[in-house]
């Protein structure tokens, strides 16, 4: 059987050059099973610069993946999360994070719904509150057994009722 030649001979070494670079590239990132699902827990919390919305461990293009290798180097360096949170952080912004930090403010981000429900009862509160005492102020609005409470109609009925004529001897 003849080889082809391409730009000069194939020598065994040759052939296995590319192999053994592809081998000692994934021999320095070998993660521990623990390591790769930290890496992994890592990822999911870090937003891809390009997706909108999308974590890095679900995005296919280059930014991610590179991103992902870089928390995949930092895990197997012994950073912690914060660290490696922080590094991200400061290259991309805080928006890359998922789950942005509860302090300075990100604490703004975090109590301003609740700010917003608080506000949103105190405002109900009020509008019953006061809707209670217009009904007790206005006791014409009260129905009586066999009418039904409307007090629409109640308001009417009182404005139209005809005027009694006053008497020399009725006080107003």
């Amino acid at each position: 059987m003849r080889r082809v030649l391409l730009g000069g001979a194939w020598s065994a070494g040759g052939r296995l050059l590319p192999s053994a670079l592809c081998l000692l590239l994934s021999a320095s990132l070998a993660l521990t099973p623990a390591q790769e699902a930290r890496a992994e827990h890592l990822g999911r919390n870090l937003r891809c610069p390009i997706c909108t919305g999308v974590p890095i461990t679900e995005s296919t293009n280059d930014i991610s993946r590179e991103m992902l290798r870089e928390v995949r180097e930092q895990v197997a360096a012994g950073r912690s999360d914060r660290q490696i949170y922080d590094y991200f952080a400061a290259r991309y912004g805080n928006f890359v994070l998922l789950d942005p930090p509860k302090e300075g403010a990100g604490m703004l981000l975090w109590g301003a719904p609740l700010a917003a429900l608080v506000a949103g009862g105190a405002v109900l509160w009020g509008f019953l509150g006061r809707r209670r005492t217009a009904v007790a102020a206005n006791p014409a609005a009260v129905p009586t057994p066999d009418e039904p409470f409307d007090t629409y109609l109640a308001e009417v009925q009182r404005h139209t009722r005809p005027k009694r004529p006053q008497r020399e001897g009725d006080q107003a």
